[in-house]
């Protein structure tokens, strides 16, 4: 007796990475099904404000779908109020859109990463219903328990709960933030059939919005 399922994880990795001006958003292109690649160059990273980059793994179509509402909402936010959304303002948006299909989820899981109103980097990690918090990085996807790892013994965010709070902004430069990316993706690729293909950098500071693309391992 056939089974109606809605979702489908067509697998794939994001890395957001937030600094003391900076902010590196990456994932890699490949959409695949099982054992099946249905593309080697498809984007999961999508711009959604100014400063303000939304990477996604999961069901392409709900990411998709998603991607469109958040569009869509942000262009009557700068509408009626003369301004971009602010990359808080947006990451609070992502959150309440998210739990609004709590019964019925959106099968994506995200990393919102920009410079928020001070000029600082900020990375916001999120589950499939909404649930969030500001970190100094984070990864989601198939590879994300392999790079995350990583990335905590590199890059070290402190506690949430220490008094007073400190920044979680990471110590690195921005061209060494780039090149742990780069290097987290390509260990993953040999552990993860999922991700590969290519790597699609986004960097975000104060001059604007630079893209990168290299080559990952193909099989």
């Amino acid at each position: 007796m056939a089974r109606f399922d809605p979702y489908e994880n067509n697998g794939g990795t994001c890395v957001a990475v937030a600094g003391a001006d900076y902010c590196v958003v990456a994932a890699d292109t490949r959409l695949s099904v099982g054992y099946s690649i249905l593309s080697r160059d498809h984007s999961k990273i999508a711009h959604l404000a100014g400063k303000c980059v939304l990477a996604s793994s999961g069901f392409q179509g709900d990411i998709k779908a998603l991607q469109k509402n958040l569009s869509a909402k942000e262009l009557l936010y700068e509408h009626n109020h003369n301004k971009k959304m602010s990359c808080p303002a947006m990451a609070q948006l992502l959150s309440n859109t998210l739990y609004y299909k709590r019964f019925f989820p959106y099968y994506a899981f995200n990393v919102l990463g920009g410079l928020d109103s001070e000029g600082k980097g900020c990375v916001f990690t999120y589950d499939a219903v909404g649930s969030y918090e500001r970190t100094g990085y984070s990864a989601q996807g198939t590879g994300a328990a392999l790079m995350m790892p990583t990335l905590d013994n590199q890059l070290k965010s402190p506690s949430p709960l220490l008094v007073p709070a400190r920044d979680a902004v990471t110590p690195l430069s921005e061209s060494d933030a780039v090149d742990l990316v780069k290097d987290v993706f390509a260990s993953a690729t040999e552990r993860d059939i999922y991700t590969g293909d290519s790597l699609e950098i986004i960097v975000i500071n104060s001059s604007g919005t630079h893209r990168e693309c290299i080559a990952l391992r193909k099989d």
